[in-house]
Parts: C-alpha cells; structure tokens; sequence
C-alpha cells in the first residue's frame, strides 16, 4: 500500500512521445475530456494536420476490417514527435510534473521487435522493459492487424502499452497504431494514453510520432507465437457481467462496481469470479471503452503482499515447515547489525508485527513523509538499511499489527537469503519460487514474470508491490487460493495449515486486529467480520486482498471472488458482499 512520495526522475530524453511539444503543452486541468475526434484516416497517418485526441475506436478493428494483407515481423522504431501532441494533466498529487515538467514527462525509447500471427501483433518481450533517464517504462501487450477499404494497399497495426512508473506500480494505459507494409514503408504512429490505475498522476496524452520499420526474420518467432496461443487458449472464459443474473437470476449485476461505493471515473475494471467464469466490468477510459481489455496491465500494489510475499512463505513453508519460526536477523544482515530485530520471525514479517513502529494509528506510518526515502531508493542497500532502522523497537514482536511495506520488504529479503541457503547462491525466490513452482503452472499471464526489484545488481524483488497483473491472473490467483486451496491439479503447492489461517478458516493462530475491531490481519491476508452486514448468526470474516489506491480482491467463503481496481482511494464492497451472499450463502443466518 505504498505511495510516491516524491519525484525520483533521473534526467530527461528526446525519444518518443510528450517531451517535444509538453514542455509548451502540458497544463492542469479540470478534468474535462476533449472531444474525441473521428476516425484516424490514411491521410492523417501519413501527414497529421489535427492531432487528437481520438475515440478509443479509432485504435480497434471495425465492423468492415479484412484480413491483413501484409505480414509484420522486425523492429519498430519512434524516433521524434511530430509538432501538435497534446498532454493534459488531471490529477498531480506531489506536483511532479508541474515543478519538472522535462523529467517528469519524458518518455522511454520506442525501439523494439514485434511479430505476427494471423491478425495478432505480438511484442517478443512482455513485462516492464527497465529504461535509463526516464520516469516511465513501457509495458508492450498483443494488438491487432487488419487492412481497412482506402488505405491503398497498406495493413494497419494497433498496439496496447502501459507506462509503468520506474521505481513505483502506477500504470498509464495507452494504445497506439500505424500503417504499414510488408516491404517496409510505414506511416506515422499515433498515441494516445487516456487511462490509469494511479491515485496520484493521472493525465491524457496524445500525438503522433514518426517511425522506421525494419523488417528481419525473427529467430525465435515459432516459440514467440506459440508462447502467446498458448496464453489465449489458456484463459478462463469470460463473460459481461450483466449476464450472472441469467445464471443467477436472484443476483443483481449492478450491485457489483456500484457507483455509489465506487466513483465511475475512478474504475479502471472489475469483476466476480463464479464457478469457472470471470464476469467481467468497466474497462473505460476518458476516450471511451478501452479495446483491448484482456491485457489491460494493472498494479498489484499491495495485493502483492498476498500473492507474492505470502504464497512464496506458503510455498516455502510446504518443504520447511519451521520456516515461519525463522529469525529475520540470520538471513538479513542489516537487520542483524542493528540489534533490535532478536526474536523478530519470518513469521512476524508476515503479519507486521515485528514490534517496530513510530505511531500505533492507523496507516501512519506507512504515509509517514518520513518513509519517502524507502520508495525511492533504487538500491537494495539503500532500502534494507531503511527498513531495518527506521522503525525503533517498542515491543516484542507477534503482539501488535502495525501496516508496513518495509517489513515486507525485510521479509522478502529474508525469505531470497533463506532459500538461496537451500538452493544455491544463483537462486531467485520470485523467479524460481513463485514463476516457476505457481505462475507457469496457473498459466499466468508473461507480464507477472516481471516484478518490480532494485536497480542495482541484487535485483531484490519488492515483494510488497509491483506485480503487474491482467484481469485473467487475478481470477485464476483467486480460483487457486479460494477454491483449490493452494492446490494445482491436485496437487498441494502451498501450505494447507497457512492458507487456512490466512483465509480464516480455522482459529488455529489467531489474526491480530487491523484498524478496528471489525478487521484483522494474518499471513499477509485482511479479513473483514461481515456478520452485521450480512445478518450472520456468528462472526463472518471474509478475507481480502488489497491495494494502494483502491484496489479490492475479497475471496468469499462460498468460493466467489470479486474484484476491482480503481484510483479513488476508496475500498467499499459491502454491496458486493450482500450480493454475492445471493449465489451461495456465506455464513448461517
């Protein structure tokens, strides 16, 4: 549940997008939209006269589009904006682009491989590409490729991307499309970013770039494409959501995303996950519906405090059972010299209650000014000797819940030396652990494969934040924790006894009280006692994932999942928790 709390640019870049025309360009706004204007023609692509914004239509195939008659596989460069592009910022918490307008809103070079397959377009690296000198790292997704009636002879190309914030997990979607041929020529690109998942910076961009097509035989294309039909064929079916009441006629569909609970403009996607199916909502931007939905790339957050730091511990604790009771001081040195972490555990990293804290109120720490140094240090050393000294020691450990990211980060620490002392110096705890043992068996989406970690050579994954998700690995995380229950293919992955804990199925050790009475922590879960909304005869803790900005997965004890992501920073779903109770009970009355 981190938040930026300062700028932590590193200079500025004349590559693609924004930095020619936003130094002039860039103003607050009231967070009126431009109207969008009409279909991006061949004549605009070729020779822009009006520069956007356009309709998220534009970046989609039409009723009317054709098979693609030209085949792209090599390299797409962007190398200089053309005059005109548009940059509108909505929301600027820290004042970030107004104070540093050239860092802040420099983009990443544009310079990489793409192939094709059918109408697919598909980029040969997935997850965030590290960039030097910029705030921002480019996500690259699959898009589409059709020919269109007056387009004379040329195949149009549109591809989904995210701007993921270097250093941070806030995303900024976008989509952007060219014309092209198989010989090489191809026309201007258009861009246009017009939705986010980030409580603090939030804007609109827009514009044209010029680019180079340099087409090549790609030597891996064959793996490339079977990787991504294999990701399609992989996906658990989806379906809108206004449909669970044709399979569920005493649920009310629009109880789910409510408006009242959650503020439209704010709502990145949601959804809620049924017996197999993934009912999806939202996916709007300030340009209309966003075309390419499936791999609209979302933050984790805090979210990653369950699937990643916790179901690693999980996974872990399965062949080292007495993992949890391990001292945090004889795998983190920084931690060990500083003396005050005797006695503190794996397990009490889990929890957050290491007995470090400046104030018991809640989340006070956490959005602490105080605590800016830790997330925008960019090396390992820099945040483990945050994290183990900043907090004093008040109490001993295992008493007192107190929300930290840097104890995760500690924990995550913790757990990479634990394993590496069991498999080996090179050994990577989310790339061996979670992609390998968790991720590629659920099949995953390729951009988890990439997490957020220091720059420097430690690599240290945050753990804490910055897993990068699409909607289908939230549903099948979900699935996994809350209706196989750690298991794949029938086979145990995680720990049954801390999963259990974690999902408060048994008192077997009991959560520590969270906020107020009515939540409470364990094994990196929330809970929330739902006994009065629900009219339970007894408490009814439903637990719950979460993340910074308003970001919600509640895993109901009847096996229904809901979820949402959104940036208001608001977390309410009580509606959604009366509603799903109407699929199948969730407590006795």
């Amino acid at each position: 549940m981190n938040m930026r709390a300062a700028s932590s640019g590193s200079g500025s870049l004349l590559c693609i997008a924004l930095i020619a025309t936003l130094l002039g360009a860039a103003h607050a706004d009231d967070g009126a939209s431009s109207a969008a204007e009409p279909r991006l023609s061949f004549a605009e692509l070729m020779h822009p006269t009006h520069v956007g914004p356009w309709d998220m239509s534009s970046f989609a195939p039409p009723a009317n589009a054709a098979p693609p008659s030209n085949v792209f596989e090599g390299r797409l460069y962007l190398v200089a904006v053309v005059p005109g592009a548009g940059f509108r910022v909505l929301v600027d918490h820290f004042g970030n682009v107004l104070t540093d307008s050239a860092t802040a809103l420099s983009l990443p070079p544009f310079d990489f491989d793409f192939v094709q397959s059918g109408d697919a377009i598909i980029p040969l690296v997935r997850g965030a590409i590290a960039a030097k000198g910029s705030d921002y790292e480019f996500i690259l997704e699959p898009g589409r490729v059709w020919d269109e009636p007056g387009d004379e002879a040329y195949t149009r190309a549109a591809i989904p991307f995210a701007l993921e914030e270097r250093n941070e997990n806030c995303m900024h979607n976008g989509v952007l499309t060219f014309l092209f041929r198989s010989d090489g020529r191809v026309s201007n690109v258009a861009y246009e970013v017009a939705s986010e998942t980030c409580a603090y910076l939030q804007f609109d961009a827009w514009g044209f770039a010029a680019a180079r097509y340099k087409g090549a035989p790609i030597q891996n294309k064959a793996f490339v494409v079977a990787q991504y039909h294999a990701e399609l064929a992989e996906r658990l079916p989806v379906k809108p959501i206004g449909l669970l009441s044709s399979v569920y006629p005493r649920v009310d569909p629009a109880h789910f995303g409510l408006a009242s609970e959650i503020d439209p403009a704010a709502m990145t996607l949601y959804g809620v996950v049924a017996d197999g199916i993934n009912y999806v909502g939202g996916c709007a931007t300030r340009q209309g519906p966003y075309p390419y939905c499936d791999v609209l790339d979302l933050p984790s957050y805090s979210v990653a405090k369950s699937i990643a730091a916790a179901l690693a511990t999980m996974r872990l604790a399965v062949s080292y059972p007495q993992l949890t009771s391990t001292r945090i001081s004889d795998y983190v040195p920084a931690c060990a010299k500083n003396g005050s972490w005797g006695g503190v555990t794996i397990g009490n990293a889990l929890d957050m209650s290491t007995g470090h804290f400046a104030s018991i109120v809640s989340m006070s720490d956490e959005y602490s000014e105080e605590v800016s140094p830790f997330f925008t240090a960019e090396s390992h050393d820099a945040k483990i000797a945050f994290a183990c000294n900043h907090f004093p020691r008040k109490e001993d450990p295992g008493k007192r819940w107190v929300y930290h990211t840097t104890d995760t980060y500690v924990l995550g620490t913790a757990l990479g030396g634990f394993y590496r002392a069991k498999a080996g110096a090179t050994a990577d705890l989310y790339h061996d652990v979670l992609v390998g043992q968790i991720w590629t068996p659920l099949h995953l989406s390729p951009p988890t494969a990439v997490t957020r970690r220091t720059y420097d050579a430690v690599q240290q994954p945050f753990m804490g934040y910055g897993v990068t998700l699409h909607r289908d690995d939230i549903a099948k995380l979900a699935t996994f924790i809350n209706v196989a229950h750690g298991a794949i293919n029938g086979h145990q992955i995680v720990s049954p006894e801390m999963l259990d804990d974690a999902l408060r199925r048994h008192a077997t050790h009991p959560a520590l009280e969270a906020s107020s009475v009515q939540f409470n922590y364990k094994n990196g879960f929330w809970a929330w006692n739902a006994q009065q909304a629900l009219g339970c005869s007894k408490p009814a803790w439903i637990p719950f994932m979460l993340g910074y900005g308003g970001i919600v997965v509640a895993l109901f004890p009847n096996g229904v999942t809901y979820y949402y992501f959104s940036d208001g920073g608001v977390f309410k779903w009580q509606a959604a928790a009366v509603e799903a109770d109407k699929l199948r009970p969730i407590c006795k009355r």
